[in-house]
């Protein structure tokens, strides 16, 4: 039986701070992810429809309301009960904190692996505890994650270098990177992509961009050296009033197809 990975469309930033615009991504995404310009080929030799399934769970109808997190958690638990991987399309990087919830009920805890150019470990936000600057916090304050590596990163401050030290969050440090040097993981394996860890140049459709990068190659490469079963994951902070000719949006595309591609082939 061919591996089932389930798109979840999340289309909300009502918990994003300074911008909007990354609730218009999942239709984005999704647009580029089908388009006829490309395939449905990914590198590791996978092809969507031949060696595994990547269906459309459509979107969460979210209010923009506290809410919202019961809803994530109902449809990514409907995904994982029918068997399924969920792969959410964000949406700003809030979302996380509920989609981690629910692979956390049926998996218990996870190892995260997550690329960003921020740490996402604010206690609390300008006020917001829900905020898309604190889900990690959330997350490790609750004991859903046993280890979260962080890739990417280059906006620590102080209290977000005094919260990765509280809850043991292992930065991975950009200067002189090479993807060797972020550790093979332990499942079950959960992967959050910020596309603002990537460098701009190259992923301008995003929010909060921050000089000094990631390239895609390094994430492909870092992403292909786990061999870990991947039991969830989330390409979030899209925004497409910032892209440029799509180019962010198809990339968050080849992301989709690659994260894709890894779940299937390190499937238990």
């Amino acid at each position: 039986m061919r591996p089932a990975i389930r798109l979840v469309g999340l289309p909300s930033d009502s918990n994003s701070s300074f911008e909007r615009g990354p609730a218009l991504a999942p239709a984005a995404i999704r647009a580029a992810l089908w388009s006829d310009r490309g395939n449905l080929a990914c590198e590791n030799g996978m092809e969507i429809g031949h060696d595994f399934d990547l269906a459309d769970h459509g979107d969460v109808p979210l209010r923009e309301t506290a809410e919202d997190d019961a809803l994530i958690r109902a449809a990514i638990g409907d995904v994982l009960a029918a068997g399924a991987v969920p792969l959410a399309l964000g949406g700003d990087h809030a979302m996380t904190h509920p989609v981690v919830q629910a692979v956390h009920a049926r998996h218990g805890p996870l190892t995260i692996l997550h690329f960003d150019a921020h740490p996402d470990l604010y206690a609390d936000f300008e006020g917001n505890p829900r905020s898309h600057a604190s889900p990690f916090a959330r997350i490790m304050e609750s004991g859903l994650a046993r280890r979260l590596v962080q890739v990417g990163i280059r906006t620590l401050n102080r209290h977000c270098r005094e919260q990765a030290e509280r809850y043991g969050v292992e930065i991975v440090p950009l200067a002189e990177f090479t993807p060797a040097a972020v550790p093979v993981l332990d499942g079950p394996l959960y992967i959050s992509i910020d596309l603002d860890g990537i460098d701009p140049s190259e992923a301008p459709g995003v929010s909060h961009p921050e000089p000094g990068g990631l390239t895609t190659r390094e994430v492909l490469a870092v992403l292909r050296r786990q061999t870990a079963p991947v039991v969830g994951a989330d390409i979030v902070e899209l925004n497409p009033r910032f892209d440029q000719n799509e180019r962010t949006a198809i990339l968050a595309a080849k992301l989709v197809r690659e994260v894709a591609a890894l779940i299937a082939r390190n499937r238990v």
